[in-house]
């Protein structure tokens, strides 16, 4: 089997707008590409913190008309590593986002986290960079 790697992570939304505005601002991605699909009426925009070719990114899908879902229970969260997510919090906060779980280590372990939502109640997860590759451990 060849090597495989991930190229993206899909989330509904239902204002375009407010979600790249909260991706690029808030989050600090760029607005990668956008595309309207006037036929099926979607809009597809990526995001992201690089180019696509060396990293995956976020594909936020405005299906029009349609301005919220129902998250389900099967839906935990997007990660993200940052070099400090104290400072990255408190930019955040500033920048009009949602902190819902202040920054500190993972009970139960060592890994350093904090939790915002977007502006459809997604949940991503940041966790300081130099435990990011480890994983949550103790």
């Amino acid at each position: 089997m060849s090597q495989g790697r991930v190229l993206h992570t899909m989330i509904r939304v239902g204002d375009l707008d407010k979600s790249i505005e909260f991706y690029t601002k808030v989050m600090g991605m760029e607005l990668l590409r956008k595309h309207d699909n006037e036929a099926y009426k979607y809009t597809l925009a990526f995001v992201g913190f690089g180019d696509e070719s060396h990293g995956a990114v976020i594909e936020l899908t405005y299906n029009w008309g349609t301005t919220e879902y129902d998250l389900g229970s099967g839906y935990g969260h997007v990660a993200i590593g940052y070099d400090d997510i104290y400072a990255t919090c408190d930019a955040i906060k500033a920048a009009g986002g949602n902190v819902t779980r202040e920054p500190g280590p993972v009970q139960g372990g060592s890994t350093h986290i904090a939790f915002v939502k977007d502006p459809d109640g997604y949940k991503i997860e940041l966790i300081q960079r130099a435990d990011a590759t480890a994983g949550l451990q103790g």
